[in-house]
């Protein structure tokens, strides 16, 4: 009984920071793009590149800019944040972010 208690208790720490969503400051990335609707590429400050899946498409943000529908702070979180495109008014969820290219590392 002990064994299974232990060895549920660790599968449980195991996945809980799987479960963390990931989040970005505002104020650090430097660019945005999105080619098709469906992915959206993130430059960052320190020269790391992310990929986000948008949860389902967006597709009048390939053609028009957005603004970020930020509440009580400046994070924009995957499967949490929502966009909106300025002139359609089209509103877009994040899905999961993927590392492109990680932070270049100090020499």
């Amino acid at each position: 009984m002990r064994l299974i208690i232990a060895t549920l208790a660790l599968t449980i720490a195991a996945a809980s920071p799987a479960a963390a969503k990931m989040c970005l400051q505002s104020r650090d990335i430097l660019s945005t793009d999105s080619k098709d609707g469906k992915l959206m590429t993130f430059k960052m400050r320190d020269g790391s590149v992310l990929v986000n899946h948008l949860k389902g498409i967006c597709s009048d943000l390939r053609y028009e800019g957005f603004v970020w529908e930020l509440r009580g702070n400046d994070d924009v979180c995957e499967n949490q944040q929502t966009l909106k495109v300025i002139r359609s008014g089209q509103t877009c969820l994040l899905g999961k972010f993927d590392v492109v290219k990680a932070k270049p590392v100090a020499r």
